[in-house]
């Protein structure tokens, strides 16, 4: 049966797609993970990769022709299948045959869309059965797989339109996942504490006697229910280690989460899904051998010398922890920049006296206090004005010099770093600006942001003088071209009219990318940021 592509929502605030270029025609073959077309949507041009095999029978628009979310991209299936039906059956966009097809309002739109990727989720389900297919959604511009902190309905239990299903941890927060379907949830893609990749199966909502077992094979490319586990191997265990994978090893999220738990070396276990993948089932039917196993989690070694008297020792000791979605991607994001982006960085030294007393001044009748961070980023939104190639983003084959102000504060969490952006801070007062600070602070704590807080950054700061720090370099948060490191006030001995005198300076560094910023237009930013804070009253002119 031809599978129907709908238009998928590639960011939170998508409402359509405009095709920037079809990389299969129609008629040609199409495997599972090829390159179906590039979407420039309203945040970027992402790439749109098959979920299945087949002939490419129909496409939506032509190259440069736009599609709301869910209008008919594409068909797929088999040669000389008629199509004609599915068609019209799809055509403006609304569809039974959607894997899952949701609401257009507004309201909607700021739910988390259960089908939300760069890779087309399709399903050939019979319509007639009305049931509800929900793969994980991308909920986040760097998300690539989710845990489920919790699931709120359990296999059984009556689901309403806007229950919610599961609590889903993100790299960036934990966020609830809505049902947009009544009936009840006859199938769980992972349990509570496990991964579950981007457009990989996540739940089934339907009616009772929904053959379940087919649905997730359709989706798995045969794989059985969670519900159905593998017998062990009963094969003898060759006579010596031998490895099976050598290089980069590819295995699903569970099949290393059990590997890692049963003690078993990927590298001795061979794999049986698409390209030689390890699955759960793998290791499940993995015989043990007298090849090394992986490294327990915890260990304690005893430590002795030969030369030390035997009353002398100690342990050796440690602990692992899995790393985090949060961290995970802040390792690939910064990674990928630093070692993609030309870096150089300028240092200033700029003095404070005339700031911390304007400060001083301003929390006398402020009902917020004031800080040196607020007026920070008030002065660097101001100077961005005056230097544009600062406030400009590296899009690979063009610049976009951005006219908006929208600045990225760094804001450290337990898991790491999450950055939400002070929109339009060039025409934002001080108190304001220090209260949308303080409550972007806590929301990262307590993990309540959302992804329009976080997105469309035009430069970003990142502040350790609260810590003690001096001065640092930090490194630029794409797409942004620079990001400013602002160390503390320190007392320092400085030259005034011919004389010695004590001053409190402030150190900052900016980070530039060599592609779009040259050293002297760091330089004049720098200049008009230190003249700002260094004659506070220049802000308000």
């Amino acid at each position: 049966m031809a599978e129907v592509i709908l238009m998928p929502r590639l960011s939170d605030t998508m409402t359509e797609g405009v095709i920037a270029a079809w990389h299969k025609s129609v008629g040609e073959k199409v495997n599972k993970g090829d390159l179906l077309a590039e979407i420039e949507t309203d945040k970027a041009t992402m790439e749109l990769e098959s979920y299945q095999n087949g002939i490419l029978l129909h496409i939506g628009t032509a190259n440069g022709g736009k599609l709301q979310v869910n209008d008919l991209l594409a068909i797929i299936g088999k040669a000389g299948e008629d199509v004609t039906a599915l068609i019209a059956a799809n055509s403006g966009g609304a569809s039974a045959l959607t894997v899952n097809n949701k609401p257009t309002t507004d309201e909607a739109a700021n739910k988390l869309e259960p089908v939300t990727s760069n890779q087309l989720p399709t399903t050939s389900i019979d319509a007639s059965a009305m049931e509800e297919v929900v793969l994980m959604p991308r909920l986040s511009d760097t998300m690539t797989e989710g845990v489920i902190a919790a699931w709120v309905k359990n296999v059984g239990d009556t689901v309403k339109k806007g229950d919610v299903l599961a609590e889903i941890e993100t790299d960036k927060a934990t966020m609830e996942l809505e049902s947009y379907k009544n009936g009840k949830l006859l199938f769980q893609g992972a349990k509570a504490g496990e991964k579950i990749l981007v457009n990989d199966l996540l739940a089934i909502i339907g009616e009772d006697g929904l053959d379940v077992n087919a649905i997730v094979a359709s989706l798995k490319g045969g794989t059985k229910a969670l519900t159905v586990e593998p017998q062990p191997s009963t094969e003898k265990a060759p006579a010596a280690p031998t490895f099976v994978n050598e290089g980069r090893i590819f295995a699903s999220p569970l099949a290393k989460k059990v590997a890692a738990e049963k003690g078993i070396g990927l590298k001795y276990v061979k794999g049986t899904g698409d390209n030689g993948r390890i699955t759960k089932r793998d290791i499940d039917n993995y015989t043990p051998t007298a090849a090394p196993l992986a490294t327990p989690v915890t260990s304690t070694v005893p430590a002795t010398s030969n030369q030390q008297p035997a009353t002398a020792f100690g342990t050796v000791s440690f602990d692992e922890v899995p790393v985090s979605q949060m961290r995970k991607v802040i390792a690939k994001r910064l990674s990928e920049s630093l070692f993609t982006a030309p870096h150089f960085y300028l240092t200033m030294s700029i003095n404070m006296d005339a700031a911390i007393v304007a400060r001083n001044k301003m929390n006398e009748l402020a009902k917020s206090k004031i800080s040196f961070n607020d007026m920070v980023l008030k002065a660097t939104a101001l100077s961005l004005l005056q230097h544009p190639k600062i406030n400009s983003s590296w899009l690979g084959d063009k610049i976009r010099t951005n006219h908006h102000v929208n600045i990225g504060v760094a804001v450290a969490v337990d898991e790491g770093l999450l950055v939400p952006v002070v929109r339009f801070a060039d025409g934002k007062s001080l108190s304001q600006i220090n209260a949308e600070v303080k409550d972007f602070a806590q929301k990262a704590k307590d993990k309540k942001l959302q992804p329009s807080d976080w997105e469309g950054s035009t430069f970003t700061i990142s502040n350790l003088g609260m810590f003690g720090i001096d001065e640092f370099t930090a490194i630029i948060n794409p797409p942004d071209a620079c990001i400013l490191a602002v160390g503390g006030i320190s007392q320092e001995p400085i030259v005034k009219n011919g004389a010695i005198v004590v001053g409190n300076i402030m150190k900052v560094t900016l980070s530039c990318d060599h592609r779009v910023v040259d050293g002297a237009t760091g330089a004049a930013f720098l200049q008009t940021l230190k003249s700002l804070l260094e004659e506070p009253v220049r802000m308000l002119i």
